[in-house]
């Protein structure tokens, strides 16, 4: 029997036939903007007309919710050895190619002279395997590790060929570590798509990828969504991109809010925001 349904409860009736849920009825919601339900596939495509200008609208407002939510922390997450946030400079930490393992430089460091100190054999800080002393020992670790599937390895091999001028290779590395989840190769990918290299130019799929790599906490991903909505003339998006990677510590986008709060376009609340993210980060 169906359930009793209060006046103006629609989210308890199919949006298309009117029929009340209930133990014998299940409703499922639009999964697009989830405003309202349906009994059945059918009563789903008999309303698509008249539901679709309004659920466009709300899938697109959910969407700006998570595209605009403000990471906890960057996509390079913690040293594993001292805990603390790795920079968003690449260069002040080292990949291990045995393990996979971003190290920051100063751990890095204190592992190396305390190595020299003692005459000791070069070893991974994280996971002691011993060091590789040539290019091609680097690249056979680095290999072992995509064997596993491992997609920071595969990100890093996709660099790798992308260096050597090999772009169908580094797209192809880059493509298998974004579908297990690295965000740095997200963020390439849409380097990829949006210069055609490797792949056919499509700036749809170049977009796609920089959203992904900017949602999980890419501040490069994030600075260039905000200088693209600049550069379509809506900065009000763009200032909130470049307040997100301020606050992850993104030093050109701290600079152009700046530049914006000095031409009237950021208030001094966000700006004072921005800068105070950017300080902690």
């Amino acid at each position: 029997m169906s359930a009793a349904v209060k006046d103006g409860d629609t989210m308890l009736l199919c949006a298309s036939c009117g029929i009340a849920g209930g133990d014998d009825i299940k409703l499922k919601k639009c999964t697009a903007c989830h405003l309202v339900k349906y009994c059945s596939v059918k009563c789903q495509r008999d309303h698509r007309p008249k539901h679709k200008r309004e659920c466009k609208k709300r899938a697109a407002e959910l969407y700006d919710e998570i595209l605009f939510k403000q990471p906890e922390s960057s996509c390079f997450g913690d040293c594993p050895i001292c805990c603390l946030p790795l920079s968003i400079d690449v260069k002040k930490s080292t990949l291990m190619s045995c393990c996979s393992k971003y190290i920051c430089g100063g751990c890095d460091y204190a592992n190396k002279k305390r190595e020299h100190e003692g005459k000791l054999q070069e070893k991974c800080p994280f996971c002691r395997k011993a060091m590789p002393y040539t290019d091609e020992e680097n690249i056979e670790q680095y290999m072992k590790r995509i064997e596993a599937n491992d997609p920071v390895a595969m990100s890093q091999m996709g660099s790798e060929r992308y260096i050597e001028g090999d772009y169908k290779s580094a797209f192809e590395y880059w493509s298998k570590a974004a579908a297990l989840g690295n965000v740095v190769a997200h963020y390439h990918l849409s380097i990829l798509y949006h210069n055609g290299q490797g792949v056919e130019k499509d700036e749809k799929r170049a977009l796609h990828h920089m959203e992904e790599a900017a949602i999980s906490g890419h501040p490069m991903a994030r600075h260039n969504l905000a200088i693209l909505e600049r550069g379509n003339g809506r900065v009000d998006r763009a200032v909130k991109h470049y307040i997100i990677a301020a606050k992850l510590g993104d030093d050109r986008s701290l600079e152009s809010v700046k530049d914006l709060y000095k031409a009237g376009q950021v208030s001094k609340e966000d700006f004072a925001t921005a800068l105070r993210g950017h300080q902690a980060a």
